[in-house]
């Protein structure tokens, strides 16, 4: 019988499939491949749909390095993880919708627990001879998120002020405030292909970083 490849999101449901209300969540330390950039996500030929492609070569490159002659020790079969993003403005909290030119993100991938940052620069330096295409954007990124406000939105992505505030709200009401800085960020998860889903269907997971009040 053909074993089952691990999938984030049904083992980790409390990082990915949170309910439709707001709920304060942990998040541990955790690994990605990472690419920064900046502006509008929704140009054609910009950046973000660049970034997009490398990290996605990155990711299958680990991924099917059992095919390989790189044998990464503690290798299981996976369902590569979502796309997500961190995202902010300068000179504000948070971000406002009205002006993506005005975006600046991290776009992630998660990494499995097994990937070394040997491993890791194996991949990078094997997508490149592979795909032919310049992966030096790429890096390897840590992040603990610790203490945080998350909510599932369902939805267009410019209808996402809504279930902010309706995060804000509930995270005062449990003693909580918002700490969101140069290093805690707005971050999102996409569990939908906005390229095959319709915009009011579209599941976003919205985490905001936060600590109790007065800290």
């Amino acid at each position: 019988m053909k074993c089952m490849a691990f999938d984030f999101r049904k083992e980790y449901k409390e990082f990915y499939l949170p309910k439709g209300t707001p709920s304060i969540v942990r998040i541990p330390k955790m690994n990605y491949i990472a690419v920064r950039g900046s502006g509008n996500p929704n140009d054609e030929d910009g950046e973000y749909k660049r970034a997009i492609g490398l990290l996605y070569g990155i990711a299958f490159t680990i991924k099917m390095s059992k095919k390989s002659d790189h044998r990464i020790e503690g290798y299981f079969d996976y369902v590569v993880p979502p796309l997500e993003g961190f995202w902010f403005m300068e000179g504000m909290v948070g971000i406002d919708y009205a002006h993506k030119e005005n975006f600046h993100w991290i776009s992630v991938i998660r990494l499995p627990d097994f990937v070394t940052e040997d491993d890791f620069g194996w991949a990078v330096d094997e997508a490149t001879k592979k795909k032919k295409l310049d992966f030096s954007k790429v890096e390897f990124l840590t992040v603990e998120e610790g203490l945080c406000v998350q909510c599932m939105h369902i939805g267009s992505y410019d209808d996402e002020p809504a279930t902010v505030a309706m995060m804000h709200e509930f995270m005062e009401q449990q003693g909580y405030e918002l700490d969101i800085t140069d290093k805690r960020l707005h971050h999102e998860i996409y569990l939908s292909d906005a390229r095959k889903v319709a915009p009011e269907k579209l599941k976003t997971v919205i985490r905001h970083p936060i600590k109790v009040k007065g800290d």
